[in-house]
């Protein structure tokens, strides 16, 4: 499997959903960077399970227990490594998901790649659960974009066909308010349209079904100039991370797809200098990347997120061990729609891509 990460800055990544822990080794920090766990903390329980009705009722503390490359609260310059423990854990809710093939999940595709080898307890290391490793870091990363004025942001676009206004719609997008997203559990910019998503999330868990939706991740205060296009410019890295986030099936930066839809005249960003003599664009169709390359603006990219595939609703697959149709109600823990927990992942792993960018300069 592969679970190696970075040019800069490198993160090893290992575990399995079921095993004893979870776990991540970063390579390239910056020795002498102040960590604030509190602050780490708080994306760890953004992630956690068992928060609300809302999502699983499989409860994990999520606690990072920092084993090397950390001492009196600042980064050593050694690697640094943390492990979650896995405490709350029922594996006997798999033991016939062996040979019973989940549609939807990485089951029979991860079967055939690995020969039956694979952990299957859990989904494995196919699982969600393998991101909270992945939040440690990108919390970590956050701080260091922080003290060169980076924020990154997010908030429901969308759940199934309910719509949020989009980054581009707001006239202004405040510090203030990133944080105040940190503490929703459905963060929208029309807080109308809360009551609605959570009515939807609950029909779909009462009918044992699940919902997907999409989330709008910005990034503010990055200068213009990074990048390294063809391979590793913006979007690639973004992309790369992103699609390694379970459950991602789309990415579409600025306007997206529609600017298709324009002319070029209306989908170029025209450039301004601002009362304050910096350059700006009129208008940001392109997401902050052009040539692969960040022009000053914000970084604005959504995120596809299917609904989740473990359903208790009668569905038919296969009996692998036995070679024969089957049918399934998948039971155990499971949530009705992720959306609300991926936003602190799409979130790390936009610091992860972009601290790796601006360690190397580009």
């Amino acid at each position: 499997m592969s679970g190696i990460w970075g040019k800069n800055l490198e993160l090893s990544l290992f575990g399995e959903s079921h095993g004893d822990a979870i776990g991540i080794t970063i390579n390239g920090l910056t020795p002498g960077l102040e960590i604030d766990m509190d602050k780490v903390l708080v994306e760890m329980a953004r992630r956690a399970p068992g928060s609300s009705e809302l999502t699983t009722p499989r409860k994990e503390k999520d606690l990072p227990e920092i084993l090397s490359g950390f001492l009196d609260g600042k980064t050593t310059g050694a690697p640094l490594t943390a492990i979650i423990r896995n405490t709350n854990t029922r594996s006997k809710d798999y033991s016939l998901l062996k040979d019973v093939m989940r549609p939807g999940q990485a089951d029979y595709p991860g079967r055939m790649r690995y020969k039956g080898h694979n952990d299957h307890r859990g989904s494995g290391h196919f699982s969600g659960r393998i991101t909270a490793p992945i939040v440690f870091a990108g919390a970590i990363c956050k701080q260091w974009l922080e003290q060169k004025g980076v924020t990154i942001g997010s908030h429901i676009q969308s759940i199934g066909a309910i719509e949020d206004e989009r980054f581009s719609d707001q006239t202004e997008v405040t510090l203030e308010q990133v944080e105040a997203f940190k503490n929703e559990q459905l963060p929208l910019f029309n807080e109308e349209k809360k009551q609605a998503i959570h009515d939807l999330i609950i029909e779909a868990k009462d009918e044992g079904d699940s919902v997907g939706g999409v989330v709008e991740t910005f990034v503010l205060g990055i200068p213009a100039g990074y990048g390294n296009p063809f391979f590793d410019s913006v979007e690639s890295t973004l992309a790369h991370l992103v699609f390694s986030v379970p459950a991602i099936k789309g990415i579409e930066f600025g306007t997206g797809f529609d600017i298709t839809k324009l002319k070029g005249s209306e989908a170029n960003d025209e450039y301004y200098y601002d009362e304050n003599n910096e350059i700006k664009t009129r208008s940001n169709n392109n997401g902050g990347i052009i040539g692969g390359i960040t022009y000053g603006m914000p970084i604005v990219f959504r995120s596809a997120v299917k609904p989740p595939a473990s359903i208790k609703k009668k569905q038919q697959t296969i009996n692998i061990k036995e070679g024969k149709n089957a049918e399934l109600e998948v039971e155990g823990r499971h949530d009705p729609c992720i959306v609300p927990r991926v936003l602190p992942v799409l979130e790390a792993v936009t610091a992860i891509g972009l601290t790796d960018l601006m360690l190397g300069g580009s």
